[in-house]
């Protein structure tokens, strides 16, 4: 029996997994990817002799599909998780919370740290424990929830600013990549109940403890060349369309293969020339990149990627010359600063700590200067770090994510595509497909192992891609 023959564009982690998958299920697998390395918005970079993520991305311990990913491509042993959940949190003047998990079942692993956190009152404890409960009775595939905004919802449920601020928007803006005003319901409840309401570790953080480039570059390229996958850096596809049984495509008046009952067969065309036949078309893109490369017959609205709407991610890069942070991540609150992260072991600094300030739903950070951001962010540190206060910085840079996630704000679940289109093995994936998840290494992930099954389900060339379509049924 003839091997299936799959393209796959885009070279992100949906990209690296569905070709894995397709290879596996035994189809002869070519991955284009238009940049000149793998990995697709988890990415590094060299500046300064420093080995620089493009952005701090985390995951948790119940992010199983990119944790089995990481051991699929040999990278787990790269990557830190922690025991516990344990997250400090600074306000201005040196002060110190915590939200870290006990031994107890969820719900009540969080009860302890919540009673103890400096920033609520008991009022507002008993107001948030009550808002925990109707959270998690919150159906997250209904599109009535999903239609209703996370912050209207909060203020139905008695939520004090201060607890939003300290709590809700904390972990939110963090996830969603959303403020909670911003956010749908839905998929605020998703990541609650998926991440800290349903399994007391589910919420444990886990982090690289070298470059991204290392686990979704070096490493993935190496487990895709294993596997049989033909890539293809620098190659951008320009073009789909259907192709004839001689790889070429059809007359104007000829009928298709789908007209003649045969299963269509497309023809990939790429800024290089070349022509690549294929069974199964696997477009892992963002969407405005799949808007452009997607025929009309795909069946998406053509408006599609607009109407999702972006979300972008500032980060600020810091070197001091001396350890500032003494925790490898911390949240803020009372502060332009969210999230820290001691990034030196990872980057290679030899003495002094390169910190991170990740800045989600960054709309207000997009467009400013790395001057302005300077001047806002080091006076910020320093009324968090009392070490940054003597500390002299050796290097400040901003990197920015104009479009780093889909905006899942109400009503977006039902703009969110699955990853079947109206074209028989013409496939999506990508963490903005409708994978239930935010936009999070997690989804891209997910969406990679539904467009596999797709794919092969499409084109059902080999006994193993039959096998791969039960075992995922």
């Amino acid at each position: 029996m003839r091997r299936a023959e799959v393209v796959v564009v885009g070279g992100g982690l949906a990209g690296i997994t569905a070709a894995l998958d397709c290879a596996q299920a035994g189809a002869q697998v070519t991955l284009l990817e238009a940049r000149g390395r793998l990995g697709g918005a988890a990415y590094s970079f060299v500046r300064g002799g420093l080995t620089v993520d493009n952005g701090q991305h985390v995951f948790l311990r119940c992010c199983s599909a990119y944790r089995q990913l990481l051991e699929r491509i040999g990278a787990a042993e790269l990557v830190s998780l922690q025991q516990r959940l344990e997250v400090p949190v600074l306000a201005p003047g040196g002060r110190v919370g915590w939200l870290r998990r006990t031994g107890l079942p969820a719900p009540l692993h969080l009860a302890l740290a919540l009673a103890r956190y400096p920033y609520i009152g008991g009022r507002e404890l008993v107001a948030l424990a009550w808002a925990m409960q109707r959270l998690r009775a919150v159906d997250t595939d209904s599109a009535e929830s999903d239609r209703i905004a996370f912050g209207d919802w909060l203020r139905r449920h008695r939520q004090s600013p201060r607890a939003v601020a300290a709590v809700w928007d904390l972990i939110v803006r963090a996830t969603v990549n959303l403020t909670v005003q911003e956010a749908s319901l839905a998929q605020v409840a998703q990541v609650f109940q998926v991440g800290l309401l349903a399994d007391a570790a589910a919420g444990d953080i886990g982090w690289a403890r070298v470059p991204l480039g290392e686990l979704h570059d070096v490493r993935a390229r190496a487990a895709l060349e294993r596997a049989g996958v033909r890539l293809r850096l620098r190659a951008t596809a320009l073009e789909i369309g259907e192709a004839t049984e001689a790889g070429e495509p059809t007359e104007a008046g000829e009928p298709t293969e789908a007209e003649r009952g045969e299963p269509p067969r497309y023809l990939v065309r790429t800024a290089h020339g070349q022509a690549l036949r294929a069974d199964a078309v696997i477009v892992a893109l963002g969407p405005a990149a799949a808007q452009r490369l997607l025929p009309p017959a795909a069946g998406l609205a053509p408006d599609f990627a607009r109407r999702l709407g972006s979300s972008p991610i500032v980060n600020v890069h810091v070197v001091y010359d001396r350890r500032v942070l003494a925790h490898p991540l911390a949240a803020a609150i009372e502060s332009p600063v969210q999230w820290l992260f001691d990034r030196s072991q990872g980057a290679g600094l030899r003495d002094g700590q390169y910190v991170v300030v990740s800045l989600s739903a960054a709309d207000g950070e997009l467009h400013a200067s790395a001057t302005d951001l300077r001047g806002r962010f080091l006076p910020a540190l320093a009324e968090l770090l009392p070490a940054a206060r003597a500390a002299t910085v050796r290097d400040f840079f901003v990197t920015r994510e104009h479009a780093a996630t889909f905006r899942a704000a109400p009503g977006a679940r039902e703009l969110r595509p699955g990853p079947v289109t109206a074209l028989p093995g013409l496939v999506l994936a990508g963490s903005w497909t409708d994978t239930g998840w935010p936009a999070t290494m997690e989804g891209a992930v997910r969406s990679g192992h539904a467009a596999a099954h797709e794919a092969m389900l499409a084109s059902m060339a080999s006994d193993r891609g039959a096998a791969l379509v039960a075992a995922r049924a």
